[in-house]
Parts: structure tokens; sequence; C-alpha cells
């Protein structure tokens, strides 16, 4: 996924961005990345490889070495950034959070005009670059920001730090979250993908941008430079999985939407023969605690996370490497698993390679019986918003795997995927036999779309859950689009006779 923060003060600011950066790091990530406008307006730039140790380990002579008033600072996908840009629109630093599906037409169409990049390993172009050069085909910035945001498909959200200010963007469909706060003792200003950045660094949130909406910080200022459009569509998997709990996103609580979806997955299930409830760590954890208070079954940790210093396990591209960070981080509690019959909670089932492997071990250590719920329901097509998963190929899904089985090919008919994706069909507790017999689970559920988008608290038309139903509003593609858009088309009508 990726995060980034940034701060304009009236006195030094490099540590508050030092701290409020190193709080998005659980985001799982590659890359760590600052930049700073010095005391003498020059811009500085550090970026380090985070793979194997802490942002604030690479990061912490930052601290003592840099000095300025405006700093932002980024935990990547992959791609190196903060990027420094000199430009006929002046010389800044920009950060980018999401993903460019065409990067490489994108990239063939700008080769015509001479526009050249500089490929990272692997072949693989920096999305980070590609916005910036699309930006500067413009005659200003916002013009070039809209400009980028309606060449790309995928999602972008951005910070560019310029003239001693940041002017922040939400990706044109608000895909991902930006949050705006300030600081009441010296008029600081602060932008964040994650909210819990800011209370210990004594910020107080104002609102979140937009969909689309690009705003200019200066200090004890936020200026709006373009308005928010009307179509939202935030990711359910912040609440899902990717939100820290402590974080909100459009005014709702990560961790009391997990409660919420813990008890809704309760709901109706048999849990009877249940001795304890368990959470994968850490996600998981909420939505355990959920269930284990509607279900009245004691919650108890058959699993402890070791550090959390270990990335997240589906990042990684290896399959070896991730079964690797997967089995290390997670350490079992031989007391909590001999001879119980253990009801585990995890966010999502995405490759279903981890928790097959828990399951063997877990019965390795004497568990009478194994039974999975799935916080989210089964996730049937790849993101194509965000870098939700390094995954090369969609049969690296549990879900399409399982179909493929069962349908002996590849199945792309919309009609045939909707019985699959619909709960309760022939064809769906199919699909879901067949992965619990793959993971050895004694019984496996997952949660349905309807109680996941009533326990996140938001309206359905402002949920993205494509990779759940293939449904994407924006591009009309199927008959639940229409029926989403014909909705937004009504509140946005409603809005302008207002």
């Amino acid at each position: 996924m990726g995060g980034f923060f940034g701060v304009v003060a009236a006195s030094d600011c490099v540590t508050e961005v030092f701290y409020g950066t190193d709080y998005h790091s659980h985001l799982g990530t590659l890359r760590g990345g600052m930049a700073v406008q010095s005391e003498d307006g020059t811009l500085k730039r550090r970026i380090h490889d985070i793979t194997n140790s802490q942002f604030k380990t690479k990061f912490d002579s930052v601290l003592t070495e840099w000095h300025g008033k405006c700093a932002i600072g980024v935990i990547s996908d992959f791609e190196d950034q903060p990027l420094l840009v000199s430009s006929r629109l002046g010389t800044y630093a920009i950060v980018t959070v999401g993903k460019i599906e065409n990067i490489r037409e994108l990239a063939e169409e700008s080769y015509k005009t001479g526009i050249f990049f500089s490929e990272m390993s692997g072949g693989e172009l920096n999305p980070t670059e590609m916005i910036a050069s699309l930006i500067n085909q413009k005659s200003d910035i916002i013009d070039g920001i809209q400009y980028a945001m309606d060449s790309i498909k995928g999602s972008c959200s951005l910070l560019i730090m310029i003239d001693g200010k940041i002017i922040a963007a939400r990706d044109k469909f608000g895909r991902t979250p930006v949050s705006l706060a300030k600081r009441n003792l010296d008029g600081a200003v602060g932008v964040s993908m994650e909210t819990s950045a800011f209370p210990n660094l004594d910020f107080t949130y104002l609102r979140d941008l937009g969909p689309g909406e690009i705003v200019q910080l200066s200090l004890n200022a936020v200026k709006q430079l373009k308005k928010p459009g009307t179509i939202n569509q935030i990711c359910s998997f912040f609440w899902v999985y990717f939100g820290y709990p402590s974080s909100n996103f459009e005014g709702i609580n990560t961790e009391s939407s997990r409660y919420r979806n813990g008890e809704g997955i309760a709901e109706g299930d048999d849990y009877e023969n249940i001795d304890s409830i368990c959470g994968i760590p850490d996600s998981g954890v909420a939505h355990a605690i959920g269930y284990s208070n509607a279900s009245g079954k004691p919650y108890q940790r058959a699993l402890v996370k070791y550090t959390p210093t270990w990335p997240r396990s589906f990042t990684p591209q290896s399959q070896t490497a991730r079964n690797l960070v997967a089995k290390m981080k997670l350490i079992p509690v031989e007391e909590q698993i001999r001879d119980k019959r253990l009801l585990f909670l995890d966010d999502s089932i995405v490759r279903g390679t981890q928790f097959k492997d828990i399951a063997r071990r877990l019965y390795e250590r004497g568990a009478k019986a194994v039974h999975l719920r799935s916080a989210s329901p089964p996730i049937m097509f790849p993101c194509k918003f965000l870098n939700f998963s390094r995954s090369r190929s969609t049969l690296d899904l549990a879900a399409p795997r399982a179909v493929e089985l069962l349908e002996g090919h590849p199945v792309d008919d919309p009609e045939l995927l909707k019985k699959y994706i619909t709960e309760g069909t022939e064809q769906y507790n199919a699909m879901v036999e067949v992965i619990r017999k793959e993971l050895g689970l004694t019984t496996l559920k997952y949660q349905t779309l309807d109680k996941l988008i009533a326990a996140i608290g938001l309206p359905r038309e402002k949920i993205c859950t494509y990779c759940y139903d293939g449904c994407d509003p924006t591009s009309g593609e199927c008959p639940m689009c229409e029926k989403l858009k014909e909705k937004m088309e009504k509140e946005t009508d409603k809005k302008q006779s207002k």
C-alpha cells in the first residue's frame, strides 16, 4: 500500500515529519523517504530500503542533520521517493500513493515526444516519476495534477512540497484517504493518510479531503485549490485490514468497525462447540474480539506476533518469502492450543497458503478442531486501484483458483462468476468447500458483503468493493454499477439543488 505525512510549521518540523511518517510503517512496504525545504530554500531528500529494518533506524540521523519549516515523508510500496523535480513549474518534491494500471501505455505515448524515464530493477517504471511527468505537461501545477488524475487508470493521492508550502491532492475517486490537521499551539498544519499520526504530535484533526480535492497548506492556513468531486470509492480494506486501529477514515474508526464486523460474523454462526475465539495478529484481533463479545465465547491468544518489524506477509512477490514471513512472525501458545476447539478470525483469505500452514502447525500442537472465519467476502478479482498485493496472477487468489478447479477452466463469464460471488448459491458453497479442504479446516465461512458494508457504516455507493464483486461504478461495466451510478447522480442533483 503506502502512506505519507507532511507538515508546514513556524519552526523546525523535521522531528514531527520523522515520527508522522514512521506512524505509516505498519502498511508493510519496502521503501522509506523524506524531503525537507532547508532554511536556505534548497530541497534535501533521503531514501532508504526498509525491507529488513525499521524506518526509524534508517532515518534517525535527519533529526540532527536536517532543519526546515516544511517537510514531507513517505512509506512507499516499492518505488524510490520522494522525487526532486526541476521543471518549468519550479523545483519541488513529490510523493504519491496509489497504482497506475496503464503506466506502460502512458510511457509509450511519452516516448513519442522525446520524454524518457529511468527504469527500476526488474524493468518496472516509477509511478511517482510518471505522475510528475504528467503534471509537468501543463502550465501550472493544479492543472497538471488534474491532468495526471484524468490520464491514469488506477488511483493516485499525492503531496507536492514547493516554495515552503505543501499541495495535497486526494485520488480522483477517493480510493485512498487524505486527512488534514492543525496544531493550535503554533499554527502548524499537517496532512496524513492515517489520522493516528496526529494525536501524539499534538495535532487536532480538521477534516478529510474529498475525492479529487486539491488544497494548499501553509502556516495557519488551508486553501482549497480544487473542489471535491461527487463520486467517492474509498477502499473497504482500510477498515478490514490496512488501517491502524486508532485511525478514522470518513469519520469512522477502524477498531470500532472491526468490532461490529466480528459481531456480524458471529450472528447466526454455530459456535456452541467452540472452546475459544482467536485472532490472527494484528488486524484479525479486533474482528475476533467483536465475535467473542457477541458469542460469549472467551477470546484467547493461541498465536502471538513476535515483533512488528516483520513486514506484512502479502507484500513480497516470492511465495517462499511470503511463507517465511507468515511463519516466523506468529508464535503458537501451546497451552492455548492443545485439546482445544479453536475458531480463528482473519481479516481476509488472499492466497490461502499462509493459513494452510497455520492450520497444520495448530494440529501438530494438539488442536482438536480449527475453524476459520474471514472478516471479508471471498476475494475474486485482483485490485486494479491499489497495490493491495504484488501477486502477478489472478490464480494466486484462493477464490478464483477454486472456481477454475470446479469449472475445469478459467471463468470470465460475468453471469457465471456472479453465481460464485453470491452467498448461498450452489456454486458459492462449492467454492468455499474447495478452499476449506485446501486449507485443512474443520469449517470455513466468509463475511457477507452486506454485513461488511453495514459494519463500516458508509453508504454502499461510497465504498469500493471491486475485489469482491468486480463492481466499479466509475466505469459502468456491470448492472450493479449502473444502479450505483444512478444513485450517485441523484445525490449529486440533491446537492446542486441546495
